[in-house]
């Protein structure tokens, strides 16, 4: 995919999103809890401060004030980013939302590029097409360009993956470490890039002497958060600790997979209030994609084993595999979907398996998906940016 026609898709993914928020003031109540910049700053600037909604209030709030007690769960480097690009906007409060919202706009298309670059060392141009599209059109892909982690950590990972790909592992290695001082998930990447570095050392391709150095400097980042946590708080997994202040569907401990599945299917989706609309559909979205996405996983592992009698499986790189399940399966951990919807935006070889099974499919089956997805990225769209829970 040639830059421009990669920037028109960007483009029209942020001016589709702006429709769906214009959309939603005029038809949505608005929800006053977690709004961006609180109450008054919200009703000035709606088409600001509604991208600063629910996390984002927690991390612009980092940014301009600094950690305060029960926020250390939040890692450390977008908020210095958002530092750092401030002097482009001025020292104002508002100019941290317009600080925040330009990283991740710029790393989300950064992301972007190396998605395309990541997806053509190995599939055809179409797929890379598709897997973009998919990535576009998901049902909460808004969070790329809120005063989120999402986009940075995408960027990141992303191109700590085609550095390990392309045999520049200290590149991969330091935006690895960058990418667990971003997200706790960044951990999943360390085992991934391991993977990496073995298979190419045993087909002679890279100096194992550099690569797996250069796998292990990913877990830097969370070490040098944690270190810091231990000086400052005395708790250097105070980030892992304080998981539960985000109410009882979350514990600071392990839950297995197929408890958190248990749960959903006989506590939370028979008990929930069928009349309220938003509480229903982000329940179901959780559910749904966690299904999804496990699904995609098993699909991942089949493929490394390619043929199973007469079915075939589409083949990923056995690193993306790894990525694929750890950066699953880690926030299930605590105990709950609930952001599921979110986290997986940023699993990008269930985005490319997606495009390649899709490709199979026929015409009109590849347009009901689209739409599909156009409608559910506007609802999830619509709700949050009037203050409603969607992941």
């Amino acid at each position: 995919m040639q830059l421009k026609k990669l920037i028109l898709y960007f483009l029209t993914w942020r001016i589709l999103l702006f429709v769906f928020l214009f959309l939603a003031i005029q038809i949505l109540p608005l929800q006053f809890n977690f709004l961006g910049g609180g109450l008054s700053n919200y009703l000035q600037k709606p088409y600001l401060w509604s991208w600063v909604n629910f996390d984002g209030e927690h991390y612009i709030d980092i940014a301009y004030s600094g950690y305060k007690p029960l926020t250390y769960f939040y890692f450390p480097f977008y908020p210095i980013l958002v530092r750092l690009t401030l002097p482009l906007f001025g020292s104002g409060f508002i100019n941290y939302a317009y600080s925040g919202l330009f990283v991740s706009h710029v790393a989300f298309l950064l992301g972007l590029v190396g998605l395309i670059k990541l997806i053509r060392l190995d599939y055809q141009k179409e797929i890379a097409h598709l897997a973009v599209l998919l990535l576009l059109l998901f049902p909460t892909s808004f969070y790329f360009g809120s005063f989120y982690t999402e986009s940075l950590f995408f960027a990141l990972t992303i191109w700590a993956f085609y550095f390990a790909g392309t045999k520049r592992w200290i590149l991969a290695g330091v935006l690895g470490a960058l990418s667990s001082a971003t997200r706790v998930v960044g951990i999943a990447i360390f085992p991934a890039l391991i993977v990496e570095a073995i298979l190419q050392w045993r087909d002679h391709k890279s100096n194992i002497l550099i690569s797996l150095p250069s796998s292990f400097g990913v877990l830097l980042g969370l070490v040098s958060y944690a270190s810091i946590l231990g000086v400052k708080v005395g708790d250097p997994l105070e980030f892992f600790h304080s998981v539960d202040i985000f109410g009882p569907q979350r514990v600071s401990g392990f839950i297995l997979f197929p408890q958190v599945i248990y749960r959903y299917v006989f506590k939370i989706l028979t008990n929930i209030d069928y009349s309220y609309f938003p509480i229903v559909f982000s329940s179901w979205l959780e559910f749904l994609t966690a299904i999804l996405f496990g699904g995609l996983g098993v699909l991942g592992i089949l493929g490394l084993l390619r043929n199973l009698g007469k079915v075939y499986f589409v083949k990923l790189r056995p690193s993306y595999v790894v990525y694929l399940i750890l950066a699953y399966l880690i926030p299930t951990f605590s105990g709950s979907f609930s952001s599921m919807p979110r986290y997986v935006l940023i699993i990008f070889p269930a985005f490319i398996l997606s495009a390649v099974y899709m490709s199979k499919l026929p015409r009109l089956l590849q347009a009901l998906i689209i739409f599909f997805l156009v409608m559910s990225l506007s609802i999830s769209t619509m709700l949050f940016v009037r203050g409603y829970w969607v992941s």
